[in-house]
């Protein structure tokens, strides 16, 4: 019995030093990358008018220095969703931290798109996000995608007002 408590123990501690050398991949840590987003990511007026909600999965891969080398859009429910991500995710440039002294390495990151309630006209809104939802034109990977060692990344929330 004292064995399997020891090599529990034992166990235990690799597991908890193993996540202490896992750093945040983003300069100052997930609340900084928080904050990046919502003052970098600007919502088009064609998003607001068209009431367009979804999610946005994109892959890039980033250097040792930092900077963004590739974007690939794993899925959008719409391509106008994608838009604001990777114009936010260019301006991330050189804030990208790499695990372990690679020399590339890929992040995965989700971004979901929102419209705050409208305080008015709510039927109007509801007809033009049924619009939206009806319309789509989801991008989608027919084929199997290869993760290799890819890190993925807290969404980001994207909630915008309409009114």
């Amino acid at each position: 019995m004292k064995k399997l408590i020891i090599i529990a123990l034992v166990l235990t501690s690799f597991y908890a030093h193993a996540q202490e050398d896992l750093a945040f991949p983003f300069q100052g840590g997930a609340p900084v990358m928080n904050k990046f987003f919502k003052d970098s990511l600007t919502v088009s007026p064609e998003i607001i008018s068209k009431k367009a909600a979804g999610v946005a999965v994109i892959k890039f891969t980033a250097d040792v220095n930092g900077n963004i080398q590739k974007l690939v859009i794993y899925y959008a429910d719409d391509y106008l969703l994608t838009l604001p991500a990777i114009a936010a995710l260019k301006k991330s440039t050189k804030k990208w931290v790499i695990p372990n002294k690679e020399k590339f390495h890929d992040f995965i990151i989700p971004f979901s798109f929102n419209f705050n309630n409208p305080t008015t006209a709510a039927a109007d809104v509801q007809k033009a996000a049924f619009d939206f939802y009806k319309n789509r034109r989801p991008i989608v990977a027919n084929d199997q995608i290869p993760l290799n060692s890819a890190t993925l990344l807290p969404t980001v929330v994207v909630n915008y007002n309409i009114n």
